[in-house]
């Protein structure tokens, strides 16, 4: 028994004893074909399970019905939201998604950004790590973009933010609410743009005397957080405001193996308000950032670039703070 082959266009053109060209007319949904011919192409596409190829198609067309999704890293469940909500909202409209992590990594992020945008209609890049200043000579070249969690005005893509600096001041306000008058903050990358503006608000909080800060080089994940429980316990803080959630559910972790009571000798506040942090012991206090919205904002404004139609405003959404079991009043 001889291999299986699939079917090219080559046979149905011979079987249906037509042009490759007419074949080619008839699967993309030409009308230019007489109802004889494409029948007969249809019949031998058939007969045949022929199936033509999607890059081909789209190559063709000028289209491949794919956009690209760039993130720094897959394994933050803000991303993996994000990613759905974007993945489903493409679908909707018989649109594929290519996804790339760059690993907090710069010059990937840059390679990674170029290669998905030639191989797709357009570019959605999410809290990339690359200096404004790269982003906005760069942008041009991978248009259709459309940035997700960074605002560069120097960039003239749509974009869709989230106000980091409001939702770490109304996360401080609500432990100074409580008595705490001195928070460790645990750092995010040095190349993230949200990180700086959480800085950026906290400091510009202790320049109002209203806290002290104690700011502790961190990371973005569970283990980073984890690593910092003993430098956040030795720090003379009474709460701790992590970068982000994976963040605060380590520092939860390595604080109860060394001994620490949270809420009652030590507060805990997160961001991002993945689905974990409502299940931890405690339950985290933390900022919510609406993914689902995110990616239906952000196929709003890739679809209105591919279609030639006006594209939405710019839009920042602000975070809306989730009081959980890990703060309390401070000690």
């Amino acid at each position: 028994m001889g291999s299986w082959r699939p079917a090219t266009i080559n046979l149905v053109a011979t079987r249906a004893g037509v042009s490759r060209a007419t074949v080619s007319r008839v699967m993309n949904g030409k009308s230019s074909v007489a109802p004889e011919l494409a029948a007969r192409v249809h019949a031998a596409a058939a007969a045949l399970e022929y199936r033509p190829s999607i890059v081909a198609r789209g190559l063709a067309g000028g289209r491949t019905s794919t956009v690209a999704l760039v993130v720094p890293d897959l394994a933050n469940p803000l991303f993996q939201g994000i990613l759905r909500s974007l993945g489903q909202a493409a679908g909707r409209a018989s649109h594929r998604l290519l996804v790339a992590e760059s690993n907090e990594d710069v010059a990937a992020e840059i390679e990674m950004a170029r290669e998905a945008r030639r191989r797709c209609d357009a570019l959605v890049l999410c809290a990339p790590r690359m200096s404004a200043e790269v982003l906005a000579q760069l942008a041009p070249e991978l248009e259709p973009l459309v940035l997700l969690n960074r605002a560069v005005p120097e960039v003239r893509s749509p974009q869709v933010t989230v106000d980091y600096a409001a939702g770490i001041r109304d996360l401080a306000s609500h432990l100074e609410g409580l008595g705490h008058s001195r928070l460790a903050y645990l750092s995010g990358p040095a190349t993230s743009a949200s990180n700086a503006l959480r800085l950026h608000a906290l400091h510009e909080l202790t320049d109002a005397g209203r806290i002290q800060l104690d700011v502790l080089p961190c990371g973005p994940s569970f283990a980073d957080g984890h690593a910092a429980a003993g430098a956040a316990r030795e720090s003379g803080s009474t709460a701790v405001v992590a970068y982000n959630d994976l963040v605060a559910l380590g520092v939860l972790s390595g604080l109860h193996e060394l001994g620490v009571r949270v809420p009652e000798q030590m507060s805990v506040v997160g961001f991002d308000d993945i689905p974990f942090s409502a299940y931890s012991t405690p339950t985290l206090t933390t900022a919510t950032v609406p993914t689902d919205e995110i990616g239906e904002h952000a196929w709003a404004r890739v679809k209105a670039l591919l279609d030639g139609s006006p594209v939405p405003a710019d839009l920042r959404l602000r975070p809306r703070i989730v009081v959980r079991g890990s703060s309390a009043l401070a000690p």
